[in-house]
């Protein structure tokens, strides 16, 4: 108890014991904890993120370079169809106009003819008609009066006589509708020029590329050199520029990243048609048509996630377990060196003990027969003077011997197992006796002495003397913990059919915790100026050594109660 009950709070516990670091550095095996963790979280999750980051990026280089494939494919498709288409209509006209002469082709008539059977074999030519040198329309068949028109500030028109053959933009022109003409440089007979042109409506090239442009994601067009689209877009009708950033095509074929108008990237595929100004273009998003990938990619991703979240708990649970347990080893392991200490502790004591008694004993020894023959002399000499004086004053030096002898017989307790005498006790009539030593000390302060015990209780068998020393301790410590007024109580019980339990609770200050742990340990006190710290050290080997042990409970401001409990037959055993 505090102040008196073998603790010591000014005494610091030794830096190098395990239990102190332990509790007074509960970080440490957080901190140990925390390690465990990161360090098998880094073993154990990295090359899994690295596994998932390379599958993720080769996923991603996959899926780029299926959708190029496909946007190829679709690319080289569309174009040997168109360049087909375009290519068949073209050489058509280069058949006619060296097959036919000037005249023919100036015959209404047979032009008519000339334009179904063109219509029949190939299909899509709107009208026919012929133009001089000039640019002047000699002849036309077609839905629409043109016949007189002149050609000569068309953009197409010096193309055609410049290099003998020409496939148009598309563009309104006189029917303001859009259409592009293929036109074919002829010569009479006369050696002039003349062109066969003939109009293509600009709905055929979109029945080429619309189907493509279907798709989820995608938009398939045609646009001439300047980016002016001549198909319908997603992204603008015909003759409108078109948004985006198309790629050089200076080859037959290409495919680029670009940057979309309304954010994000998207593959852009161009391809060049042959003798012509059109380049047909693909937009594809880089997932578009391969939502299976996309599928697969997101499974991917959770499986990783997942697997991360539990290898994660499981690790710091089996952290948790193993810092656990080191921290339990520790614990055990400090106990232990503590057991060690304590009966090294014990051990230095009964040493120092045994030599102490030996060289008092020696001088107490002569002493006591030098006394006792001077008893004898005086006790023989009838005329000694004041013989009963001298008498008493021996007997006093005896007495003070014998005391002494008893005290180094104690010290001696802590060098050998004293023999425990057992006697049949009556443990409330014992108690009772042993609080008349401390009667006046407790009507003197108002102290309330009580002692309760339960009905039928058995007599034990046990050395009264040493219980006696038991009890008289740790009243002592009671007395000295309480305030004048309070109250002292005593209560004697079973515990059980072999054991008999007392408890002596006091309401004084209380012991902290951090004394509580070390009230057993010798030398260890609060009562820094006349404590000695050996009270209930002593109290402790004595309860041990009769096979019994002592519990304590203490708070601090409320009290503190030291139990003992006590075999009802003897079970003497050595210290521990």
């Amino acid at each position: 108890m505090p102040g008196g009950r073998g603790s010591s709070a000014g005494r610091d516990p030794l830096p190098s014991e395990p239990e102190t670091l332990a509790e007074r550095e509960p970080r440490r095996y957080r901190k140990l904890w925390l390690f465990v963790v990161l360090l098998t979280a880094v073993v154990a999750l990295a090359p899994l993120l690295i596994l998932t980051h390379i599958n993720y990026t080769e996923f991603e280089r996959s899926l780029r370079e299926s959708t190029r494939q496909e946007i190829r494919r679709r690319l080289e498709s569309t174009r040997r169809s168109l360049g087909s288409f375009l290519g068949r209509h073209l050489d058509a006209l280069r058949f006619v106009v060296l097959d036919r002469t000037e005249a023919d082709l100036l015959d209404r008539a047979r032009l008519r003819e000339l334009h179904d059977r063109l219509n029949r074999a190939w299909g899509g030519f709107v009208d026919l008609g012929v133009i001089d040198a000039e640019g002047r329309l000699l002849e036309y068949f077609g839905p629409y009066g043109l016949r007189g028109k002149s050609y000569r500030e068309q953009e197409w028109f010096p193309e055609v006589l410049k290099r003998g053959s020409y496939i148009s933009d598309v563009f309104l022109g006189f029917r303001k509708l859009p259409h592009f003409v293929i036109a074919v440089r002829g010569e009479n007979e006369r050696g002039e020029f003349y062109v066969l042109r003939a109009t293509i409506d600009a709905e055929i090239l979109t029945r080429f590329v619309a189907p493509l442009g279907g798709r989820p994601g995608s938009d398939a067009f045609v646009v001439n050199r300047r980016g002016v689209l001549q198909t319908p877009s997603r992204d603008g009708a015909v003759l409108s520029r078109w948004r985006g950033e198309l790629p050089s095509c200076e080859g037959e074929s290409e495919i680029r990243l670009r940057r979309a108008p309304e954010g994000g990237r998207r593959f852009v595929g161009c391809a060049r048609i042959p003798e012509s100004p059109f380049f047909f273009t693909l937009v594809a998003e880089p997932t578009a048509g391969v939502k299976r990938y996309l599928d697969l990619r997101w499974k991917l991703l959770g499986l990783t996630v997942g697997s991360g979240i539990l290898i994660l708990i499981l690790i710091m649970a089996t952290s948790a377990y193993l810092v656990y347990r080191i921290r339990e080893g520790d614990m055990r392991r400090t106990e232990i060196l503590h057991k060690i200490q304590y009966t090294s502790k014990m051990a230095s004591i009964g040493r120092l003990a045994a030599g102490v008694a030996h060289e008092i004993n020696n001088p107490l020894a002569i002493i006591n027969e030098k006394a006792g023959l001077l008893k004898d002399l005086v006790g023989l000499a009838e005329d000694f003077p004041r013989r009963e004086k001298f008498l008493a004053l021996l007997d006093s030096v005896l007495s003070s011997v014998d005391r002494c002898r008893r005290i180094t017989h104690r010290l001696l307790g802590f060098a050998k197992r004293m023999q425990v005498r057992s006697d049949r006790i009556d443990l409330e009539a014992l108690l009772r006796e042993v609080l008349s030593f401390l009667e006046k000390e407790a009507l003197y302060r108002s102290i309330r002495l009580e002692v309760k015990a339960e009905e039928d209780l058995p007599s034990i068998e046990s050395d009264r003397g040493q219980l006696q020393q038991v009890f008289l301790n740790i009243l002592n410590n009671a007395l000295q913990a309480v305030s004048d007024g309070g109250r002292v109580e005593i209560d004697i019980a079973r515990r059980g059919p072999d054991a008999v339990s007392v408890s002596i609770a006091d309401d004084g200050c209380g012991i902290s915790p951090s004394d509580l742990e070390h009230i057993f340990e010798p030398f260890y006190t609060t009562k820094t100026e006349y404590g000695t710290g050996l009270g209930l050290s002593i109290t402790y080997g004595i309860v041990t050594r009769l096979g019994g042990r002592i519990d304590v409970e203490s708070k601090v401001g409320d009290g503190t109660v030291f139990t003992v409990v006590l075999p009802v037959r003897v079970r003497p055993r050595e210290e521990e």
